[in-house]
């Protein structure tokens, strides 16, 4: 009998599936996106899927990988975009949406099972007159413990920072897959070691995280002169701690034309800004949008835009929420209008972040496209950007990275599947470490962690 047949005899009466659809869907995700990783990652695909439906059937499949030496990815709502949910070395994909039950809810924190679809869990909290802090653009897809695993920031983000700032997450339960396997409770810095880890550490079962009061968030598209004027804009935005925000996300001129839903409300030559702000501080802001010869394009009022996101307005028409038009949506949108399209992750720190991206658009004017994704990390208002290139070669994208470091822009190359391969979005906590005592097999997503085997080696002689 084979591993998997074996494999799968241990498994009885879970949900399985081996049909080439299934296996196929449930070994991609957005690694398209990069025209580097395609031709390496096109055509990766499990042996079988499992979809368990409770922690005891995800137990049993632990069990079962460790006992027969398989090798296992976890899966969510598979939207990343760096190959994290790839099967390198086939074996068996674990389907985690059907654990999504809310473990609790309070004023200021929520535990869910890390299956728990991400706009599922606000529409649980707003029961409860909570929120997530921020979610990704992803929001209708992801799952809470792959954006864990594999996320960072999003709408939101312009207030509370990202996913590995101190704070963001509370704890974390993590089951080990060795054949008895165990639950690990994290928190604090502990966490670190499984976050953004692609899941290479133990299976992410429970996420605790804070929340925050539910605000009735209005939308609005204003129109500016320039990419450095509507900079200007976003900046002082931010810089105004009197106005409860969600989303700050200023994009190039260029770009309007691939936003085909936001089309009526771009104006021809004209950057603009895509907010997110407390329905109550709405005319406040547009006190700020006139003070920087901004033009309101559009406007929808919260309970709109609530209806929108969480799929109960009536009414057909009309683009859908505008945070699925910012950071990496902006990429799958231009995407879907020219396949020549790529992107790149920078960073413009502060303070000079105004001047850094002045220079990065004159620098590359020619064939990247910037939007820029306003955050609060540490205290500081930190300008981020998941820019459009027209792709060539990668020996440009390496150029255009490399010519950014020198200037002061802070890259991260989003066109590697390796863990720590990654510039700035490295995690500095021992994930090798816990790896050799969560998945002491080397189970879990081969290929994306480099350099833990030797020190496994070591440990055992």
């Amino acid at each position: 009998m084979s591993k998997l047949e074996a494999l799968r005899a241990d498994l009885s009466g879970i949900a399985l599936a081996d049909d080439a659809p299934t296996l196929r869907m449930a070994s991609r995700d957005f690694f398209w996106f990069s025209p580097v990783l395609k031709p390496l990652l096109e055509g990766k695909v499990a042996d079988l899927v499992a979809t368990p439906s409770s922690k005891d059937e995800l137990r049993r499949i632990a069990a079962a990988c460790a006992r027969h030496r398989v090798p296992l990815v976890i899966r969510g709502g598979g939207t990343g975009n760096y190959g994290q949910a790839v099967p390198l070395a086939g074996g068996l994909v674990v389907d985690m949406r059907k654990l999504g039950r809310m473990v609790f809810a309070k004023p200021g924190g929520c535990r869910f099972e890390a299956g728990a679809n991400m706009l599922d869990m606000d529409k649980a909290l707003d029961a409860h007159g909570q929120e997530l802090r921020f979610h990704p653009s992803t929001r209708a897809q992801a799952t809470i413990g792959g954006f864990v695993a594999g996320g960072a920031a999003g709408a939101g983000s312009c207030t509370w920072g990202q996913i590995d700032n101190l704070g963001a997450v509370t704890a974390l339960e993590v089951m080990t897959v060795e054949e008895e396997p165990r639950l690990i409770e994290l928190r604090g810095r502990e966490i670190l070691k499984v976050m953004h880890a692609y899941g290479v550490n133990g299976i992410i079962t429970e996420v605790e995280l804070p929340t925050a009061p539910a605000h009735d968030w209005a939308e609005r598209i204003v129109t500016f002169d320039s990419l450095t004027a509507a900079a200007r804009f976003g900046q002082a935005f931010m810089e105004c701690d009197g106005l409860a925000k969600k989303l700050v996300s200023v994009h190039d001129p260029r770009i309007g034309p691939y936003l085909r839903r936001l089309a009526p409300y771009l104006e021809t030559d004209r950057a603009f800004a895509i907010l997110m702000v407390s329905e109550p501080q709405a005319d406040t802001l547009d006190l700020l949008i006139a003070d920087h010869a901004g033009r309101v394009t559009f406007r929808r009022g919260a309970a709109e835009a609530k209806a929108v996101a969480f799929g109960t307005h009536k009414e057909r028409g009309g683009p859908g929420p505008l945070y699925e038009y910012t950071w990496n949506h902006t990429t799958l949108h231009a995407l879907k209008m020219d396949p020549s399209i790529t992107y790149l992750q920078l960073r413009f720190p502060a303070p000079d972040n105004l001047k850094l991206v002045a220079w990065a658009e004159k620098e590359f004017h020619e064939d990247v496209f910037f939007h820029l994704e306003f955050q609060r990390r540490e205290g500081k208002v930190i300008t981020s950007s998941l820019p459009l290139v027209k792709f060539t070669t990668p020996e440009r994208l390496d150029e255009i990275m490399r010519r950014a470091a020198e200037g002061g822009v802070q890259p991260s190359s989003p066109h590697t599947f390796v863990l720590n391969n990654a510039g700035w979005k490295r995690i500095d906590a021992p994930q090798p470490e816990f790896k050799r005592l969560a998945d002491p097999h080397g189970l879990m997503n081969p290929g994306k962690l480099l350099g833990w085997e030797g020190g496994a080696r070591q440990a055992a002689e």
